[in-house]
This record gives C-alpha cells, structure tokens and sequence, in this order.
C-alpha cells in the first residue's frame, strides 16, 4: 500500500490520488537528466499475491465501517474481565483500534489481571491471570490463565447499535468459559444501554433452551470441557447449551464519573458450590471515575453482598504519551546560495565540516567520497529509532557542508560494519521539497533505494570502544505464584569494534532489589530442563555476565547478510551461532538460516557450564503484511531437542511501538509438555523515545508467557539479522519517511 508520510490512516477515497500521483511524479523523473546519465528512480516495491488480496480485504474493510460510537457518545469503561463492559456483563462499546488497556480487579477472593488490545478495528484480544482463593478448598488456591476473542460484527451509528461477537477463556481452564453475542446503543450522548445473549457461564442465571438448536441437536446440551493440561481450543463447546439473557444501562453524570446497573446471567455456580460467595441478587451495581484521560478507577456492588474494585489504564501507540514531547528540531535545510553563512571556517575540509555537523546530530560518519557531482557518505545511527530520521538529519548535514557543485547524496547505512542499503537523494529535490505541503511524499519518491555496491559492502566501521552504565529493569509476568515479580539494579555494557566486521560485546549487572530469586516453585519437566530452571538463574545470579560474545557481522554477496555470534549468547545458554539472510531491499520478504550449538551456563551466569548442550537450527521466512503487519514462520529443532514451528505475527506502529503474539508447536505431546499444552504468548517492544521525547534507539521488551515450560524453546541468540537488515529497506523506510523531515 503506497500510505503518504504526513497522514495518519489515509481513508479509501485517499488511496488512489496517492497512487496518481506516485504515477505523475514517475513521469516527471523520466525526463530529468543528471549529468549525461539519469538518476535511477526507486519505485515502490510491487506487493504480491497475497499482499495485494490483504491490501484489497482492509481497503473494503475499512470502507465499509459507519460512523464510530465515538461520535455518537463514549466508548465506555471495562468490566472485571478487563474487557469493554459494564461490572460482569460485558457490552459491544468499541475501543479505538490499536488501544492497549491493562486492568486489575479484586472482590473478596477473586482477583484479576488483565491485557487487552484492539489488534484490528474490529478485532481484541485479551490475556487474563486471575487468582481465586480457595478453589480446591482451604489454602488450595486456583491460578488461571485464559485468552478471549472479540469480533465487531456492526460499528453504532445514528440508527443502528454496536453488535459484538465473543469469546470468553478459549484457551484457559475453563472456569470462565462463555460466549455473548452483545449489542449497545448510545440513546443520548451520556446514556448507554447494552443487551445481550450469553452461553456457557454467561447462561447459568435464567437460562433457557438454545435459539440455535434449529440448527441441529447438537447446540442443545453443552458438554463438559476436557480441560486436560490446558492451552487448547475447547470449540466443541461454543455457543452450546442453554442461552440467557443479559443487560444493562451506563450513564455518563459527568466527564469523569459514570454510574453503572447491570442484570447479570452468571449464576456463580462454580463458585456458590464451592461456598465461596453468596449470590443475593442478579443485580450489580457500579461507578467508574477518570482519575486522569487514560486511568478509571472503578468500584463495584455485586451479588447483593460484596464489593469490588477495578484500577484500569489504557493507552494508544499511535499517540505518544502525555507529557511526551518531541526531540530538538533539525537544523534548516541550507540551500547552496546560503551557504557564505556557514560557522565552518574556510580553512576546513568537506570531510571535516560534514563529520562535526553530523556528529551534532548523533550520527557518525565512516567514510565519505566524492566523484563528480555526486558525493557516497557511509554513516552509522547512534541516535534515531527511525532510519528515515537518520537519512534526512544526514542529508540536511550534507546539504549544509559539501561544496555547491554536489549535486547527488548517496547514502549508505552502516550497522555492525554491514552497508545495509544506499539511499540516492537529488540535492535539488531536498531545496526544492523542504518546505512543500506534500514533500515528504515527493521526496520518498524520489529517492533512489538500491542494495548496497561491492564497493559499499567492501566498507567498515572504525576500531572504537562503547560504554555505558545504567539502570534496569528486568520483570516475570503471571508465575503461578505470584503475578508479578522484577529486579531492579545496575548494568554495564561495552562493545570494542576492531573493525572488519568484528566486535567484542558484553554485559554485566549486579541486582539492587527485586523479588526475582524469590520463585520456589521446582521443575517438573520430563525434557531437558532447557528454560523451567530460569528461577535458579534468577537467585544465583547475582552479579552475572548477561553476556559476552565475540561477534562478525558481514555482506557475502547480494542481498545477503551474515553473522557468526561466539560466547556466552543468553542468560542460560552459550556456544556458537551462525545465521545467514537474504534480504531484497525492495521485497516484503526474506528468507534465513540459523545453525547454533549451545551448552547450557551454570546457574551463577559467571564463566562455567553444565553438561548438557544441543545443536539447534531454524529455517526462517520473514513476510511485510502491509499496514504495519508483519509475519514470521520459524522451522527448525529447539533447545530441549524437540522438532516444529514457531509462527510469529506482529503489528508495528511507525513510532516503533510492536505489540505480537506467538505460538509454538513441536513433536513434543501435550504431557510431555506439561501444563499449557503448548509454548504461545505476546510480545511487547516500547522504544523509549516515544515514551520520554527523547531520541534514542534503546527499547523496552517484555514476554507475556501463560507458562514458561521447556518444549518449544528457542535460543536467544543476540542481534539476529532481519530486524537489522529491514529498518533501512524500501518497506520500512516508506513507512516512516514522515520522520525524513524531522
């Protein structure tokens, strides 16, 4: 999809004038000489097959949609599921699409925690950790973990509500199985009402016979779930059984606070037969207050006995944070008859002045040369998350530095010694686009996006030596024992380039507080104790080296990219990695091979190791969806020797933020495997520029697993090729090119 720089989510009707005019300019460089030759022109990469039929599917999608609710009223607050709902009950209120909401709710002793993100404009997700206190009887407390499913099936406009199809722990226990079909309405801008039919838990309370037994015998009785080792689809169930009825108001007294009244259809059996509550009445009742734009605190009366309460925050990564503000300007674009004003002595060199000027802007130069009209500037980005930014903050820097009669800016990339991609601007086009309403369009169009020459991959980065010293933060979600623990203390890191492609880089923290060693939960793994030890790493670990590894980046040929990794690779593992890539600059997709031996660290993470080691491997292809998609397909042998496929999709907004999920399946049986069934979860990666304003590449990463068991279990072997390779490729700079002015 050609998606123009400077708008967010174009609409349809937006679309085709891109694409005219990507056509019109196309026309307008054929004839535009340089020197005897003619600049090559880069023309967007064309999608294939499957591509295109996304790009059609999201295009009548989006097209599709009616006005939103938001026009209408408010989308409303979250029920203790940690969904859009009222108390218990959920309700179709829309989220905005990519909205990442995280909740906490606690009533007698039940207690929830819950994420939830808008992965599509009308599809959620939601993990979910919950604790209930003496389920298996005194002291026997119930730890559950469980995925939901909600599908938008019509946005609320003036005439018609909000109706919504879901799916409640598909991939859980079981203890709160249910699926609704739920519509909501806006009657005035500050009264909502919601209705609904539920099956499963959601029909326990005024049940009666299923509307889709029409449809066969089978919807008539629900059977009961084989729960086994948990973390598998339990279809056979959906939507069987008796249906309920449910609903309930929401009303909107002021900009803060919302009163809330619901009739549920949950009975409680489960939890009435095990005398852990007392259901009085099927009414609930609740307030929400914002504590700020983006937290509700909500308290809650239910079963006609007992109090609840629900801390809720949410956030948009398409919005930075509040307070968040944006880095120092660039400086002006400075034309070729503005140059007498430079603060550059005339006794400097070209080189000297363009090396001091991108030095300010955090960006180094490796290695300039100039032929003719045209002028190759090899640099390396130390400061910006984007590429684009990089790109443009060099360009600005060559614009005001090199002689008049440059008239070409070949620039290439650099990262770990490898010439990721050469990016051809016309001078020309940068006085004549800075300041116009649709340059950054134009200008990506006009630059030039080729692989990196022979020559260019022939270059390296300069001997140096990095250092830094700073804080961490290191966290382990949803441990059966406890939901939350983190370490917090002090890390050194350092890298020694010798040049070549050749690096030695290490890490070394010392732990100041924190409740990670404090797991006792032993192993009962029948496989190789691969990662259900990470608790014993945790508690002797301390000081540890992360790691230390000898590492070669390089480019063997077109289109290729290399690295061989020595040392120690990961927390509990060290050994060998090799990987090779073959990336197209201008392709969505990518193929890899990995081949690793690993010997697995001492608990201590000092410089031993224990006995076992494995040779593992993966086949790797690498696919750009579109829209900010991104998929990945991993074939190949895991730590614990076990053989299968790791399927990975991933949404990436163009701040940078990625929010992705993930499953494994290998030859290892369910049993084997142990509770979970199978390895899955959700991955998470904040850059920090967008949370502080402030630029720089560092990121926060974190795993949300269920479990964490030893099948399917992958090394973590560091600074793998594509995520380097792709951010200065054709599709990803596109995406970001809006930067390129910043």
């Amino acid at each position: 999809m050609l998606t123009h720089p400077q708008v967010l989510d174009p609409t349809p009707a937006y679309v085709p004038y891109l694409a005219r005019r990507h056509r019109q300019e196309q026309k307008k460089l054929k004839a535009r000489p340089l020197g005897s030759s003619t600049l090559s022109r880069h023309s967007l990469p064309r999608p294939g097959p499957l591509a295109r039929l996304a790009l059609a599917a999201s295009i009548a999608t989006w097209a599709s949609l009616p006005g939103a609710a938001a026009e209408l009223g408010w989308p409303g607050a979250f029920s203790s599921y940690g969904t859009p709902g009222l108390i218990d009950m959920p309700t179709a209120a829309p989220r905005e699409d990519a909205d990442v909401a995280t909740s906490f709710f606690l009533s007698g002793g039940e207690a929830k925690t819950s994420f939830t993100f808008q992965v599509f404009p009308r599809l959620s997700g939601t993990f979910r950790y919950s604790k209930i206190s003496d389920w298996g009887g005194p002291g026997a407390d119930l730890f559950d973990r469980s995925f939901d499913f909600r599908f938008t099936l019509a946005r609320e406009t003036e005439r018609q509500p909000a109706v919504v199809l879901g799916l409640q722990d598909v991939l859980g226990t079981g203890v709160y199985s249910g699926e609704y079909l739920v519509a909501t309405k806006h009657l005035t801008p500050r009264l909502q009402v919601t209705g609904g039919l539920g099956w499963g838990r959601l029909a326990s309370q005024g049940g009666f016979d299923n509307p889709l037994g029409l449809l066969g015998s089978g919807f008539k009785t629900r059977p009961p779930i084989d729960f086994g080792l948990g973390g598998r689809f339990s279809a056979d169930t959906w939507f069987r059984g008796d249906a309920a009825l449910f609903g309930g108001i929401a009303w909107r007294a002021t900009d803060r606070l919302t009163f809330e009244a619901e009739y549920s259809s949950d009975a409680y059996a489960q939890e009435t037969d095990r005398g852990l509550v007392d259901v009085d009445s099927p009414i609930n009742l609740g307030l929400s207050y914002a504590v700020t734009p983006s937290i509700d605190l909500s308290l809650f009366h239910r079963f006609g006995n007992e109090t609840g309460f629900l801390l809720s925050s949410h956030f948009n990564p398409k919005r930075p944070p509040a307070g968040a503000t944006p880095g120092p300007a660039p400086p002006p674009l400075l034309v070729r008859a503005e140059q007498s004003g430079s603060r550059f002595a005339a006794a400097d060199t070209a080189e000297a002045r363009l090396r001091a000027a991108l030095a300010d802007q955090g960006i180094g130069l490796e290695r300039l040369a100039v032929a003719g009209a045209g002028a190759t500037l090899h640099i390396r980005n130390t400061r910006y998350r984007s590429g684009a930014q990089a790109l443009g903050r060099t360009a600005r820097a060559a614009a005001r530095t090199l002689p008049p009669g440059i008239e070409t800016f070949r620039i290439v990339p650099m990262d770990g010694g490898m010439a990721l991609a050469a990016v051809t601007l016309r001078r020309s086009d940068l006085e004549a686009l800075a300041h116009a309403p649709d340059g950054a369009w134009r200008s990506f169009v006009r630059a030039d996006i080729q692989d990196a020459s022979p020559a260019d991959r022939e270059v390296t980065e300069a001997p140096r030596f990095d250092w830094s010293l700073g804080p961490y933060l290191d966290t382990e979600l949803f441990d059966p024992d406890d939901p939350f623990r983190a370490d917090v203390g002090l890390r050194a890191t350092g890298r020694l380039s010798f040049g070549r492609g050749l690096a030695l880089s290490g890490s070394l923290r010392k732990r100041v507080f924190g409740s990670l060693d404090q797991s006792t939960r032993a192993s009962t793994s029948v496989l190789p104790k691969v990662r259900s030890e990470s608790f014993l790493y945790n508690r002797e670990g301390d000081p540890a080296i992360e790691r230390l590894v000898l590492e070669h980046f390089g480019r063997p040929g077109p289109h290729l990219y290399s690295r061989v990794s020595v040392g120690y690779l990961e927390k509990m593992f060290g050994g060998a990695s090799a990987e090779l890539l073959w990336k197209p600059v201008d392709r969505r997709y990518g193929f890899g091979a990995e081949l690793n031996y690993a010997r697995q660290r001492d608990f201590d993470q000092l410089l031993g190791f224990q006995d076992y080691d494995v040779v593992t491997g993966h086949l790797s292809a690498y696919y750009d969806l579109g829209n900010g998609l991104h998929g990945q397909v991993d074939v190949g042998r895991y730590l614990a020797g076990d053989w299968g496929a790791t399927l990975t999709l991933d949404r990436e907004f163009d701040n940078g933020v990625r929010i992705g999920a993930f499953a494994t399946l290998t030859d290892v049986s369910s049993e084997d495997f142990g509770e979970g069934s199978f390895d899955k979860g959700i991955r998470v990666t904040i850059p920090l520029a967008w949370i502080t304003g402030n630029e720089t590449r560092d990121t926060f990463r974190t795993v949300i697993r269920p479990v964490l068991r030893d099948g399917g279990a992958r090394l973590n072997a560091p600074n793998r090729l594509y995520e380097r390779a792709r951010d200065s490729h054709a599709e990803a700079l596109g995406g970001e090119w809006g930067r390129f002015w910043r």
